[in-house]
């Protein structure tokens, strides 16, 4: 926003110059983006008036003017090519002698043989504005002779500020204003807001129909206006140095109300308004052409200003062309209201668009401010325009935002800022914001302005303190803890030791979004209806992901295209499941295994990585807990993995997750050449450690066994095993399989399994006789169990 230093300083005159004002603005959060003079620098210009005006003799585009208001007090001869130069009218005159901008000094000259004393100018000339169609056409009541300077106040500087989406109270005069006399302790001088009576009974019936979106709408009726009437120059001067550009005396008007105190307005023609106003939210297939002369089709939701039979306006955001002020205007209904900034956000620029008005209901206008500012633009209208204004009709309904109020506590200042502060102090700063104090045994109970959107909580009073106060004079402090050293238990490990013992055997760590391709989550679990996102980031990130590995094999398609041929990848992170109670937020770790077993060598690296490979990784991993003896696996299915080489992991006897290769269909949808190995774990079953505990050494002597059982091909190894160690006594102390043979001399629906049995007494040496029962109860046990014979 821009404002002139000059009209902030109608409503607050603080000693001090305008590099102080700037920075007490910025050191109270109000960033100022940049200053500059209103005017380029140049002197020796004045008021000038043309008297007479003459064609050029030799010249079809220039022509001969007769100027009054040099200094000497006589006419003045000026040549000028100027198109709307004709007598009568007022503009700047650059004296011989005057000095422009960009070192540009006056002289006597002689144009196509006829002499000229001077320079009649342009905005752009004296670069003071942007017009450069032709003269700058000044008040006809301007006093002719007079320095331009001084008569239109040029030496001015615009400040231009950037207010922070929280502070919508600043985008006026009257807030800043508001905000350096907190500052300086200096007294506001507010604009007068004066109740117009009303001199007709002319009114308009309103209703509100859209709930909280519109809680207060007030209107009123003026007739009787010359819209030809122009604005006066301190207004026209007042908008331009804003950046506003001066269209007529209504708009002009409306404007500058939303300049200085804040709250945006609009003027319908009354005479093209049918019956009433309402306001009410948009429905499908209304269209509205906007004052841009842009015709839109309304979306649902979008706040209307309508009347009996059409659209009139966007509410908080544009008017339409259909209910315009034209030239041909006489009567006017104005409109001041208060809209909820969340049924203005985002609508603006859902339509491509962006207004002063939506830039400001969007970050939330005083809902209290709507009856001066309507006050403020008819005396001004009356004033410009003429007319006869009715009275204000005023509709609120129960939905209008409540008065706010915070407690604040002394101990939190101190903590919080760590500075004291007095009692007097603290209700000096807030009083003077606008701010109602009363105090309390521990503090204050502070009543918010209807001003203040951005304070709600006790830690935002707390930053009203610091901006008034200083942050410059808040001291430095560097924060302390008080730290006691974690436990830590056996019986758990960290996630960390876990992604170490990864790391460590070649694994990369990689974090993938949570947020997964809808079509990529229905691939891999496409029983489960995810969690979907409201405001997703985009098409291809819009559900929660329900396991880790689609946004590993996203990972790896990734690196595959930029040739990555031996990938090895893990990622611990939370994946969303819906169900009965809600979703569940799980913590997994989930790896991925793909190329080659090893780099390339000169010996082989040609073999692949297989099941078996990243179901030692698994092992692995376990063994970090102590508890690799718990560790079991079991045939399992998986709507993503391949049946044949799918297996679920048991730990401790329940199920943790599971390991397998990609489906063949999948990968080839996904396009992967070789087959891709993954697994998914649950994080908190796996975190589970057992504890160490220390077995006594025995001296004597462990006796060794083998066995050649011959059992079913399709009898799992590790049924067989769990058999042998419950049944061959509490001496077992060591059990493995060595050997592995189907072929000849064996049922080729069979196989033969050797495994050897240690045993050994903590306290004395075992005889044959008791070993020989332990071998034969272990034979008898997997004979009637599993139909083994010794080979």
């Amino acid at each position: 926003m821009k404002v002139s230093e000059s009209w902030l300083r109608e409503w607050i005159n603080p000693d001090i110059d305008t590099q102080a004002i700037v920075d007490q603005l910025t050191m109270a959060g109000i960033e100022v983006d940049a200053t500059e003079p209103v005017a380029g620098a140049f002197s020796g210009v004045v008021v000038g008036e043309i008297v007479s005006i003459e064609q050029h003799p030799d010249a079809d585009k220039l022509r001969v003017c007769q100027v009054s208001g040099h200094p000497d007090g006589e006419h003045v001869q000026v040549v000028c090519g100027a198109p709307n130069a004709r007598a009568g009218i007022k503009v700047p005159f650059a004296t011989v002698g005057a000095q422009l901008p960009g070192d540009f000094k006056i002289k006597k000259a002689k144009l196509r043989g006829v002499e000229s004393f001077g320079m009649l100018c342009a905005q752009t000339e004296l670069e003071a504005g942007d017009d450069d169609d032709g003269l700058w056409e000044l008040a006809v009541d301007a006093p002719t002779g007079t320095d331009l300077r001084d008569y239109l106040n040029l030496n001015d500087t615009v400040i231009e500020v950037d207010i922070t989406p929280n502070r919508g109270d600043c985008l006026s005069v009257r807030g800043l204003a508001r905000e350096l006399g907190v500052i300086n302790r200096h007294p506001v001088n507010a604009a007068a807001a004066e109740t117009v009576t009303a001199s007709i009974k002319d009114a308009l019936p309103v209703a509100l129909e859209a709930g909280d979106a519109c809680s207060r709408y007030l209107g009123r009726v003026i007739r009787g206006v010359d819209v030809s009437a122009p604005s006066p120059l301190w207004l026209q001067e007042k908008l331009r140095r804003s950046g506003i550009r001066s269209i007529d005396a209504v708009v002009d008007v409306t404007n500058y109300v939303l300049l200085e105190l804040g709250q945006p307005m609009h003027a319908f023609d009354l005479a093209k308004i049918d019956g009433g106003i309402h306001v009410r939210q948009a429905k499908a297939g209304e269209k509205l052409t906007l004052l841009d002369e842009q015709e839109v089709e309304l979306a649902e939701g979008t706040l209307l200003i309508v009347d009996n039979s059409q659209p009139l306006a966007m509410a908080g955001i544009m008017g339409g062309l259909a209910s315009s002020v034209t030239a041909q205007t006489t009567d006017l209904f104005l409109e001041s209201a208060f809209f909820n900034p969340l049924a203005i956000a985002g609508r603006a620029r859902s339509y491509g668009l962006h207004t002063d008005s939506s830039h400001r209901f969007e970050r939330g206008v005083d809902y209290q401010l709507a009856r001066d500012a309507i006050e403020r633009a008819t005396a001004l209208l009356l004033e410009i325009v003429g007319g006869q204004a009715g009275p204000v009709i005023e509709q609120v309904n129960d939905q209008l935002p409540a008065p706010a109020s915070v407690v604040l506590r002394r101990e939190r200042i101190k903590s919080g800022l760590s500075i004291e502060l007095s009692d007097n102090e603290v209700s000096d700063i807030l009083t003077r914001l606008g701010f109602a104090v009363s105090g309390t045994v521990d503090g204050w109970k502070v009543a918010v302005p209807s001003w203040r959107f951005d304070v709600s909580i006790e830690a935002d009073l707390l930053e009203e303190l610091a901006r008034i106060y200083g942050y410059n004079r808040l001291p430095t402090k560097v924060p302390t803890q008080s730290m006691t050293i974690q436990s830590h238990t056996e019986s758990q490990v960290t996630l960390t030791s876990l992604r170490r013992h990864l790391v460590a055997r070649r694994f990369q760590e990689v974090v993938t979004y949570s947020f997964i391709d809808p079509k990529l989550a229905a691939q891999f679990e496409p029983e489960i209806d995810p969690v979907a996102l409201q405001n997703p980031i985009s098409a291809d990130m819009a559900v929660m992901r329900t396991s880790l590995l689609p946004g590993l094999v996203t990972a790896l398609r990734y690196n595959l295209n930029r040739q990555q041929g031996r990938i090895r990848m893990f990622e611990s992170g939370q994946k969303f499941v819906p169900g009965a109670d809600g979703v569940a937020q799980t913590p997994t770790l989930a790896g991925l295994v793909y190329g080659p077993l090893a780099d390339e060598n000169w010996a082989d690296s040609t073999q692949k990585v297989d099941f078996y490979d990243l179901k030692g990784d698994i092992e692995s991993l376990v063994g970090v807990t102590g508890r690799e003896a718990e560790l079991a696996f079991a045939a399992g299915s998986h709507p993503a993995l391949h049946p044949g080489q799918t297996a679920e992991v048991i730990l401790g006897g329940k199920p943790i997750g599971v390991i397998g290769a990609i489906h063949p269909v999948l990968q080839g949808q996904l396009g992967l050449p070789d087959g891709v190995f993954v697994f998914e774990l649950a994080l908190n079953n796996l975190l589970e450690a057992r504890v160490p505990a220390f077995n006594p050494l025995s001296r004597f002597p462990a006796v060794r066994r083998d066995l050649a059982l011959v059992v079913d091909k399709t009898q799992p190894v590790n049924q067989l095993l769990q058999s042998i160690t419950d049944s061959a006594g509490d001496y077992l102390s060591d059990l493995k399989v060595f050997d592995l043979y189907v072929g000849k001399g064996i049922d080729p629906h069979r196989k033969s399994v050797a495994l050897g049995l240690t045993f050994q007494h903590p306290s004395r040496t075992l005889n044959d006789d008791e070993i020989n029962g332990f071998i034969d109860s272990v034979v008898a046990d997997v004979t009637q169990k599993y139909g083994a014979t010794l080979r």
